[in-house]
């Protein structure tokens, strides 16, 4: 076996193995089944699931950390009185029983491309299918009681402003009957970040201490849960650097742990920030990033809580004296261009609070060409192809390298042939004439194999762009090619899409099988670029180049088709690089006579 045959028997099992750990790790999305755990409530009835409410911090430095605040009935809200949220990315409202943010659209995004599809809903209210909702107050401390700061059942009035716009924030005022005033101003702009500013006025006789907190409670697991290995939900917090915590861990924070901790916390956090991510979906709680603040997350078992809050530093309000908070909550799409505005706005590194993965230093850098490109071209499909050009061209240095290296050593066959001849059985002869031979004529055996190396990680990392990114989420390209980031949807099944409906459900058997004209077409662009080269002498060799090209194309099959699209484009600029650099260092590729040489050896074996 030659070193150049070697090469590509090795760049084909480095491939393969990526797409075997891929299909091993990262399998198809399931989705979660809803949860039918019954929640036990304050007082310890057993209740529906969505009839309590979240637990309330208190002030930092307290010694217990949670104190419930009494169940908040379904059918209290459905009573309550509610001011609107309208913005031009947001619909929702706010119930005026807590003050709670809990009933939010996003006005953008459908749930499905299909017609008629639902608005994406991120809150709904403590009684829905899924409750998620925040919650602001001020945790008691010296001076006053639970009973006398707002807490998640405080019936609030609306005294000024009808309806929450960009622009025309409203206000909300409750009296604690024994000299505490407070007031609470909600503004949102014209993307996802609302602004909450509480006050409270001391006009009674003596000083009040207390801490004032955000929170953001859910009840049970997300429905949609996608449990795929790329991509992280659950917990995410920015505290010096970034911290992720999966669904299924935070059980761990459990507010009665043996050893007394009552949850996963972080004291003392200055330009932080914590929240929930769903795959294109967060919300994140961001308390002022000049000043500290403790940052939790907990897990209620009994209630199947998740929560994550920050309190701020406790203040006391001397009679006569006003205390002042202001705490920013987004609620929204993970949009790249809007998360780094608000980055540049003073959140602190919050463009991390998008996946990008271990690979993050190949991972920003190409969303960003991408997204670059798209601005000018408008279009996801030919803005992959362009990055794949401008990639490309950035390895086209070492890609000449390696493919004159391989005309070299096309060049130096007879005389390869001639010492194997004259070396006989003697390989240690045979490997030191051939050393020689590439040292003389300078011909690197192994640069065969570099660009492939560096397509893997290229690979992975476009690959978490495609499913991570929202900015691919329902991208079209052209024709039945109307989401990127889902594979093929044309099949025979469908003819190719001309019909719009047959293609079989993504992750089955039948779409393993059935597989659409993408995946084809990268088989067959697989199968081109192996012609520039006769085939292999040795069996097994033949059998691995015969094989390769319709293995890829089966199992890239249920990739997004956003990725077969930069494959495909890769392999016909490969081929098309590897032909121009053969011939003009005198190698005339003759690929329709290896084609036919093939089909007549084909032929031979039937």
């Amino acid at each position: 076996m030659d070193d150049q045959n070697k090469n590509l028997i090795l760049a084909t099992v480095l491939s393969l193995a990526v797409i075997l750990v891929w299909a091993v790790f990262f399998p198809a999305p399931e989705v979660a089944a809803p949860s039918e755990t019954a929640i036990v409530s304050a007082d310890g009835t057993i209740a529906s699931p969505g009839a309590v409410t979240a637990l309330t911090p208190t002030a930092q430095t307290d010694t217990a950390d949670v104190v419930a605040t009494g169940a908040a009935a379904p059918a209290a809200l459905l009573e309550a009185p509610r001011t609107a949220i309208e913005t031009p990315r947001l619909s929702g409202t706010i119930s005026l029983l807590g003050g709670r943010i809990d009933e939010l659209k996003l006005s953008d995004y459908k749930v499905t491309q299909d017609e008629g599809a639902d608005t994406v809903t991120l809150f709904s209210p403590v009684g829905s299918d899924s409750p998620y909702y925040a919650l602001f107050g001020w945790a008691a401390s010296t001076g006053v009681t639970p009973e006398t700061v707002p807490n998640a059942n405080t019936n609030w009035q609306l005294v000024d402003g009808e309806i929450l716009a960009p622009g025309k924030p409203i206000t909300l005022a409750w009296d604690n009957g024994a000299g505490l005033l407070f007031n609470r101003i909600y503004d949102v702009d014209a993307d996802y970040m609302f602004t909450i500013t509480q006050n409270v006025t001391n006009n009674g006789a003596t000083a009040a201490s207390m801490a004032p907190y955000g929170v953001l409670a859910r009840h049970g697991e997300p429905k949609d849960l996608k449990n795929f290995f790329v991509l992280h939900e659950g917990l995410v917090t920015m505290a010096d650097e970034l911290t992720e915590t999966n669904w299924d861990d935070m059980p761990d924070f459990d507010i009665h742990p043996k050893e007394g901790v009552p949850a996963e916390r972080i004291e003392d956090v200055q330009n932080g920030w914590i929240g929930m991510t769903d795959h294109f979906w967060m919300t994140t709680l961001i308390p002022a990033q000049d000043v500290s603040s403790r940052l939790t997350a907990k897990y209620n078992p009994s209630l199947d809580i998740y929560q994550t809050e920050t309190v701020m530093n406790k203040v006391t309000v001397e009679p006569g004296a006003t205390a002042s908070n202001t705490i920013r909550l987004f609620a929204g799409a993970k949009e790249w261009e809007t998360i780094r505005e608000y980055q540049t706005d003073g959140v602190t590194k919050f463009i991390d609070s998008i996946d990008w993965g271990w690979f993050f230093f190949l991972t920003k850098p190409i969303f960003w060409l991408l997204h670059e490109i798209n601005k000018l071209i408008g279009n996801m499909g030919w803005s992959i192809i362009g990055l794949t050009l401008i990639i490309k061209a950035v390895l086209f240095p070492l890609a000449y390298k390696s493919y004159v290296s391989m005309a070299k050593m096309k060049e130096l066959q007879p005389e390869m042939e001639k010492l194997k001849a004259a070396a006989g059985d003697d390989r240690q002869k045979m490997q030191q004439g051939m050393m020689e031979l590439y040292k003389k004529n300078k011909v690197n055996p192994a640069a065969g194999c570099m660009p492939i190396l560096l397509q893997i990680p290229i690979f992975f990392s476009l690959y978490k762009v495609i499913f991570v990114t929202i900015e691919l989420r329902h991208a079209a390209w052209f024709g039945p090619f109307r989401d990127l980031s889902a594979p093929d949807p044309t099949t025979l099944l469908n003819l190719f899409g001309l019909f719009p409906n047959g293609a079989p459900e993504a992750g089955s058997v039948m779409a393993l099988i059935f597989i659409g004209i993408l995946p084809i077409i990268l088989g067959i662009s697989m199968w081109l670029q192996q012609k520039l080269n006769p085939a292999p002498t040795d069996p097994t060799q033949q059998m691995i180049f015969a094989w390769m090209p319709w293995v890829f194309m089966f199992m890239l099959g249920s990739f997004a088709s956003g990725l077969v699209v930069y494959w495909i484009a890769n392999n016909t600029i490969t081929f098309t690089q590897q032909y121009l650099i053969m011939r003009s260092q005198g190698y005339k590729p003759d690929v329709f006579g290896n084609i036919k040489g093939s089909l007549k050896r084909k032929s031979k074996e039937d």
